[in-house]
């Protein structure tokens, strides 16, 4: 049972990044939320059903889980917070111009992935 307790573990982690992210506007939520998901889904379904039954994250896990969806309100913060590092790259870094590119085009990537999902 050493993998269940390394997942269960995982899982208490990405929660707890996640709680941060619900107080501190730098780290997001939902990814964290996601991924503490998948996690107990591997050994601990109870935990899993804890977080399905949770009034807000529950239907989002849920949009997710079914047709991939990711909610407008999400999708518009996602465009604006990678905009915005964008913008503070491109102003203010010192990176190569390599590591710039690819930095931005990830960036894009991001943007497309995001805008390419339903809305939930």
């Amino acid at each position: 049972m050493r993998g269940a307790a390394f997942f269960r573990g995982l899982g208490l982690v990405f929660l707890a990044l996640a709680a941060l992210g619900a107080v501190l506007p730098v780290l997001p939520t939902t990814p964290f939320v996601l991924l503490a998901a998948w996690a107990f889904a591997q050994a601990a379904p109870e935990r899993l059903r804890g977080l399905e039954a949770h009034p807000r994250y529950g239907p989002l896990l849920k949009a997710w889980r079914e047709r991939g969806a990711i909610p407008r309100r999400a999708k518009r913060l996602a465009t604006l917070v990678i905009l915005a590092s964008a913008l503070f790259l491109v102003g203010f870094s010192e990176l190569p111009a390599g590591l710039l590119a690819l930095a931005l085009g990830l960036m894009a990537y991001g943007l497309y992935f995001v805008h390419r999902r339903p809305d939930a």
